[in-house]
């Protein structure tokens, strides 16, 4: 074996770490070891590889420095400040250079995993997760473990269930976030023992619940731990919710204390999505750090399907209106574009009376979402969606208008002939009835119809081409253009555009002088059954295609809606929001 005065010879000495210097000359000096020589050869050129000495080098390091506070991280959530930065910045990079420049460092890939990184280290994400050591015990004796909580307003965050093979009363779930969560002694699967010194064997657990509700101070479980109890990250998933949930009017929550209350609308953070039917859920934003029990989305489908299927056996017997919206199948509709073998050219345009069994299959319960950053000089096309009549083309007229070199709405395509006066490529688009057919077969056009023997239509390259050219795209296409619209290619922001109740809708047009637009031969007002048209055909609208909805106006005062619509194509260009996730993927 090399002396170690050989190896340090060759001028490294000052860099050898004293602690292996020490470790190679006691195995040297030692007389007898219980290894063979080829054993000790080994762990000789370990000690003085070189690779050895530099991790013991960084290793020291990084213990020097850790000792220091200059060293010690401020935060472990850099991340999380960084998204609110980019939140307060986004309305103000019009207005400055330096909020624009730091907006778009900040949304650079190497700075977010700079700043992934620091949080990472900061929280000590890089240890490795080892097993536990396992404790000897003999085969008879259980362990045990004793946890003491003090009881105050806040839930403890726990809720428990009889265990089916042996009866047993055990942790069903630990809410992230809460009083159970944050002692780190309780898990998911631990069994019951004691409560405040009642045992629990044989009892169910709505008496365990009794036992609790009536116990004050500090509560004191004696629990026998779960076989794996291993600590469950929060996962970073974000849906937006379609339907509202209270947590007191569902009859099935395992714990109505532990449930989180919501609106159609709303943005939650999921935590957890271990149970098959019960999620853990925060509000997004919301500064609460408990999570709350809400519906899965494989239980909300099935709940939406039950209502579903008992409403359509009502209609059949004859309990509900006419107005009904029932599932129809293939032999029932023979229409339906599931049943179709090429798309069907439309008879009228923007007919209201179209066969929607397609899009009633859909489920709206939770869409995942994130967050998607304006970016200057790349605008989003703004889509107007409401019932004929409703005000949208107004709208649309009324916007393009504020500046017409900005705001521009797709040039229209269409198979009849040319008039005297008109401009190829600027009323229209005129092409060969074949043209448009194989068009529309190819499904080149976002929506299409029929009108007195000519076909109308609009492109969806058309729609892209503004885009490209820095336009900000204005559409009030028919509701199901939206199948066509919502992709990520096109990321369009949706307005839908709502009447007022059935009397301010008359009151308002009528005292205007609004002109039909149902009987584009004869100018006159609307009549009522027109009005109930545009009532009916919204409720429809909303019914099928209301989750797709960013915004909503209601356009009673024309104006004043006018002036919403103006504040949200600003809000979408200045202001960061939620879109599906796939769009910034």
């Amino acid at each position: 074996m090399r002396n170690i005065a050989e190896v340090m010879a060759n001028g490294t000495k000052e860099k050898w770490d004293p602690a292996l210097s020490r470790l190679l000359t006691s195995l040297q000096q030692a007389k007898e070891l219980p290894s063979t020589e080829e054993e000790l050869g080994f762990l000789s050129n370990l000690l003085q590889s070189k690779e050895l000495h530099a991790l013991v080098n960084v290793h020291n390091k990084i213990i020097s420095n850790g000792a220091s506070d200059k060293f010690f991280p401020m935060l472990s959530t850099s991340m999380h400040v960084m998204f609110d930065v980019l939140e307060v910045l986004a309305p103000k990079t019009p207005l400055s250079e330096d909020c624009k420049e730091l907006f778009y460092l900040l949304q650079r890939p190497h700075v977010q995993g700079l700043l992934c990184a620091h949080d990472a280290i900061a929280q000590k994400d890089y240890y490795p997760h080892l097993p536990e050591i396992p404790v000897e015990v003999d085969e008879d004796e259980e362990t045990i473990k004793i946890v003491q909580l003090v009881k105050s307003n806040e839930p403890l965050g726990a809720t428990i269930k009889t265990d089916e093979e042996t009866g047993k009363i055990v942790i069903a779930r630990v809410m992230h976030g809460g009083a159970a969560d944050r002692s780190g002694l309780i898990h998911v699967g631990d069994e019951v023992v004691e409560v405040n010194s009642i045992n629990v064997e044989g009892k169910t657990p709505t008496d365990v619940l009794s036992i609790l509700q009536n116990s004050e101070g500090t509560i004191t479980f004696k629990l026998i731990p779960a076989d794996g109890k291993g600590n469950v990250r929060e996962s970073k998933v974000r849906v937006r919710a379609h339907f509202d949930y209270s947590a007191f009017g569902d009859p099935y929550i395992p714990c109505k204390e532990a449930g989180l209350d919501f609106v159609k609308g709303d943005v939650l953070h999921i935590v957890c999505q271990d149970d098959a039917y019960w999620w853990q859920a925060r509000k997004e934003g919301d500064r609460n750090m408990r999570a709350g029990l809400i519906p899965s989305r494989a239980l909300q489908e099935r709940r939406i399907i039950h209502d579903r299927t008992q409403s359509q056996t009502e209609s059949d017997n004859g309990l509900c209106s006419v107005s009904a919206l029932p599932v129809l199948s293939c032999s029932q509709s023979p229409k339906s574009p599931r049943c179709a073998s090429k798309p069907k050219t439309k008879k009228i345009m923007y007919e209201t009376a179209e066969n929607d069994d397609f899009d009633r299959e859909q489920i709206a319960t939770y869409e995942e979402v994130a967050k998607l950053y304006p970016r200057p000089g790349l605008y989003r096309p703004l889509v107007l969606i409401g019932a004929p009549g409703v005000g949208r083309n107004e709208l649309k007229r009324r916007l393009i208008v504020t500046n017409p070199d900005k705001y521009k709405t797709p040039i229209p395509y269409t198979s009849r002939a040319m008039k005297p006066g008109e401009v190829n490529g600027k009323e229209y688009h005129f092409v060969t009835r074949e043209k448009m057919e194989e068009d529309i077969e190819a499904t080149r056009f976002i929506e299409f119809g029929e009108y007195k023997g000519n076909l109308y239509g609009t492109s969806s390259e058309s729609v892209k081409a503004l885009i490209n050219t820095n336009h900000v795209c204005i559409l009030s296409p028919h509701y199901q253009a939206l199948k066509m619209l919502r992709i990520p290619t096109l990321k369009p922001y949706i307005i839908y555009i709502k009447p007022p109740p059935l009397e301010a809708l008359k009151e308002t047009r009528n005292a205007l002088h609004a002109r039909s637009t149902f009987d584009v031969n004869n100018s006159r007002g609307f009549t009522d059954e027109e009005f109930d048209d545009i009532i009916k055909a919204a409720a429809r609208i909303e019914f099928l295609y209301g989750h797709f909805f960013d915004d909503v106006i209601v356009n009673e005062d024309l104006a004043v809606a006018f002036t919403q619509l103006v504040a949200a194509a600003n809000r979408v260009e200045t202001e960061p929001t939620w879109v599906p996730a796939s769009w910034v993927q």
